[in-house]
C-alpha cells in the first residue's frame, strides 16, 4: 500500500493538496486569531488612556502621563509602547469607541491609515471599501491620496452620498463605472510633454495591476486593439475589459487633446459591433468610456441622444488631483449641463 502511494502520482498529489489546504486554513485562522487579539488590546490600551483622562481629548495633562507610561511599558514589556504609539492607541479608541465597529478582517496598518481621517463619513467608506475590496494597506494609501471618496461624490445626490459612507462603492449602473477624472499618476508619463496615444496605451498594459485598481470592482482585462472586421476594413478599439458585476464589456478609447464627433461615432460603432456581435443574450448591453485630456462635454451632449446609457467621456490625469481641481471640475460640469444641486 505505502508503494503504491508512492508510486502513484495522482494519490499522492492529492494528499499533498489536502494536507496543504489543511495548513492554509490553519495558518488563516490563527493570524485573524493573532490580529484580533492584536487590535483588542490596541483599542483597549486606548480606553485605559482615556479612562485616565476621564474621557477629556484634550486634557493638558494627557501627554506627560503618556510619557511616563511609556517608561514603564517599556521597561516592562520591551519596544512598540512609546508615547507616540500609545497617543495612536488612544486615537484608535477615541475613532472607535464602540469595539463592534472594529472590524478584525483589517489588520492594525490599514487602521493607523483610517485613523487619520477626520471625517466620518469619508472613513466609513474606505473602511467598507477595504473589506469589501480587499484592499492592502497600499491600495488603501493610493486609493486616500487619489481622493477616490471626493471623486465618487463629487456629482453625486444625498442618498448616492449616504449609500457610499454605509456600503462603499456599488455598481448599479452603468455610469457608476465611470469616474472623473481618472487618476494615472503610477504611469511613466509626465504632463506637458510630448507622448502619443500609443504611449499611454502601452503604459497602461505594463501598469495594469494599477490600472485595474483605478477602474474600479469586477473588472478583467480583454486586450488591447482587439481587431474588430467590418467587411474589409479593420478597427482596433484601445483597450477592452469586461466587468462582472454588471455583466457587460466596457471599451475604453485613449485620447490626447479634445474628443470630437469623429471619436464619439467610432466609439459607437465599437459598442454595436459588440452588442451585436460578441456579447452574449444573458449580458448587457456594452459600455464605452473615451478617455480623453479633454472630454470636451458640449460636443459629447450634443452628438449623443438624450437618454444615452452607454458611451461617456472622462477625463484622466497624471498627476494627483487635488481637491480643489475637483471643485472647479465639478462647477463646469455643472454649467455645461446646468445641473441642479
Amino acid at each position: 500500500m505505502k508503494n503504491e502511494i508512492i508510486e502513484n502520482g495522482t494519490e499522492l498529489n492529492r494528499i499533498f493538496d489536502n494536507i496543504k489546504k489543511l495548513i492554509i486554513n490553519s495558518r488563516d485562522k490563527v493570524y485573524q486569531t493573532v490580529n484580533t487579539e492584536m487590535l483588542y488590546l490596541y483599542w483597549n490600551i486606548g480606553a485605559s488612556i482615556m479612562n485616565i483622562q476621564q474621557g477629556d481629548k484634550r486634557a493638558a495633562y494627557g501627554d506627560e502621563v503618556l510619557e511616563k507610561l511609556s517608561k514603564k511599558l517599556t521597561a516592562e514589556f520591551g519596544k512598540g509602547f512609546s508615547a507616540r504609539n500609545l497617543r495612536t492607541m488612544r486615537k484608535f479608541y477615541i475613532t472607535y469607541p464602540i469595539w463592534k465597529t472594529v472590524s478584525s478582517k483589517l489588520s492594525w496598518s490599514h487602521y493607523l491609515e483610517l485613523i487619520k481621517i477626520d471625517e466620518e463619513p469619508k472613513r466609513k467608506f474606505y473602511l467598507n471599501e477595504c473589506i469589501n475590496s480587499k484592499w492592502s494597506v497600499r491600495e488603501l494609501q493610493r486609493q486616500k491620496d487619489s481622493l477616490l471618496y471626493e471623486r465618487l461624490i463629487s456629482s453625486a445626490n444625498k442618498e448616492k452620498v449616504f449609500e457610499l459612507s454605509e456600503k462603499g462603492q456599488i455598481l448599479k449602473t452603468n455610469k457608476d463605472l465611470v469616474k472623473d477624472p481618472f487618476v494615472l499618476e503610477f504611469l511613466d508619463i509626465k504632463e506637458n510633454t510630448d507622448y502619443l496615444e500609443t504611449d499611454l496605451e502601452k503604459n497602461i498594459i505594463e501598469h495594469l495591476k494599477e490600472f485595474l485598481l483605478e477602474l474600479g470592482k469586477g473588472f478583467s482585462y480583454v486586450g488591447n486593439q482587439v481587431r474588430l472586421t467590418l467587411g474589409e476594413d479593420h478597427f482596433y478599439p484601445d483597450l477592452v475589459f469586461y466587468n462582472r458585476l454588471l455583466k457587460c464589456f466596457v471599451i475604453i478609447d485613449l485620447k490626447i487633446g479634445k474628443v470630437s464627433h469623429q471619436d464619439i461615432g467610432q466609439m459607437q460603432m465599437y459598442v454595436n459591433y459588440y452588442d451585436r456581435e460578441i456579447k452574449q443574450e444573458d449580458e448587457n448591453p456594452t459600455v464605452g468610456i473615451l478617455l480623453s485630456t479633454d472630454k470636451n462635454e458640449t460636443v459629447v451632449k450634443y452628438t449623443l441622444p438624450e437618454d444615452n446609457k452607454t458611451i461617456f467621456s472622462s477625463q484622466y490625469k497624471l498627476h494627483m488631483p487635488t481637491v480643489q481641481e475637483l471643485i472647479t471640475a465639478v462647477e463646469e460640469q455643472k454649467q455645461v449641463f446646468k445641473l441642479k444641486e
